[in-house]
C-alpha cells in the first residue's frame, strides 16, 4: 500500500512537471515579447514615435531599415525598421557597475516597427519587465523603470 502511494506521488510529480514545461514552452514566446497594432500607418507611426522619444528625453542610438538592407541583398520585404533606444539615466546605472555589465547585450532597448500583409503597422519589443525579474537587484530595478518609460512612449501609438 505504502509502495503504491509513493509510486503514485512520483508519477504525479513527473506528469505535473511535464505539463508545466509544456505550458511554459508554449506560452514563453508570447510572454517574452509584446506585439501591438499601431493606430497609425507605418510612416506616421515612425514620425510619432521619434517625436515621443525626443519629448521623453531618450536618444535613438541606432536605427536599422531592414527593408532597405535586405533590398540591397536582393530580398523584397514589407517595411520594417528596428530602433535602438537609450536613456542615459538608466543605462549608466547598470553600466557603471562591474557585476551588472554582463547584461549589456540587452542594451540599448530595441523596438521594431513593421507592416504585415494585412496592411496594418505593428510594434514589437521585448517584455523587459519580465526579462529583468530573474536578475534581481539593480538590474531589475533599473529595467523596470526603463520598461515603464518605454511603454509610456509607445502608449501614444497603440489603439
Amino acid at each position: 500500500m505504502k509502495k503504491n502511494l509513493i509510486i503514485g506521488i512520483v508519477i504525479g510529480a513527473v506528469l505535473s512537471a511535464g505539463l508545466f514545461l509544456l505550458v511554459a514552452f508554449q506560452a514563453g514566446p508570447g510572454m517574452m515579447m509584446h506585439e501591438d497594432q499601431s493606430k497609425y500607418d507605418f510612416d506616421e507611426t515612425i514620425e510619432v514615435f521619434e517625436q515621443q522619444v525626443a519629448e521623453a528625453g531618450w536618444s535613438v542610438a541606432g536605427m536599422h531599415d531592414m527593408k532597405e538592407i535586405l533590398d540591397g541583398h536582393g530580398h523584397d520585404v514589407i517595411d520594417i525598421k528596428i530602433y535602438e533606444l537609450c536613456s542615459s539615466k538608466y543605462s549608466a546605472e547598470i553600466l557603471k557597475l562591474d557585476d551588472e555589465r554582463f547584461v549589456s547585450p540587452l542594451m540599448p532597448c530595441r523596438i521594431s516597427f513593421y507592416e504585415k500583409s494585412d496592411g496594418n503597422t505593428y510594434i514589437s519589443r521585448m517584455n523587459s519587465s519580465l526579462m529583468a525579474k530573474p536578475f534581481g537587484g539593480v538590474i531589475d530595478e533599473v529595467m523596470q523603470q526603463a520598461a515603464a518609460e518605454t511603454e509610456a512612449i509607445l502608449d501614444h501609438l497603440i489603439d
